[in-house]
This record gives structure tokens, C-alpha cells and sequence, in this order.
């Protein structure tokens, strides 16, 4: 059973999962812009896409460690 975050730690993760959704909604429209450009560059592409799922990846960690734990 994990430890309960302090009201500190939690404004912290909650203040880290809103910039990275501002990075990931950011990707979103440079991916876009980039897709729509006469010849993307499609190595950059990949890695944006990259990037973005990392960053979904560390939302949703985020977002877990946020759900309190519930007893069974």
C-alpha cells in the first residue's frame, strides 16, 4: 500500500500534469501544421509523435498516482 501524498506533493503533481498537457495539446498543432506542410520533414514527424506519447505515458502515471488508494 503506497503512502497518502501530502497536500504538497499533490499541488505539485497536479501543477506537472497541467504543463504537460500544455505540451502535449502544443504537439498536437505542430504535429498538425507539419502534416500540412507541402513536404514534411517525416523524421522530425516521428519524433514529435515520439514525443507525445511519451508525454501521455507520464499524464497517465501522473494521473494515477492522484487516485487514492481504495481499500478492498
Amino acid at each position: 500500500m503506497n503512502n497518502p501524498l501530502s497536500e504538497e506533493e499533490i499541488q505539485a503533481l497536479q501543477h506537472k500534469l497541467e504543463e504537460l498537457r500544455l505540451e502535449h495539446r502544443d504537439l498536437d498543432d505542430v504535429i498538425h501544421h507539419l502534416v500540412q506542410s507541402d513536404y514534411p520533414d517525416q523524421l522530425q514527424l516521428k519524433r514529435l509523435k515520439m514525443r507525445k506519447l511519451r508525454l501521455r505515458d507520464s499524464i497517465e502515471i501522473i494521473q494515477s498516482r492522484l487516485i487514492p488508494d481504495l481499500d478492498a
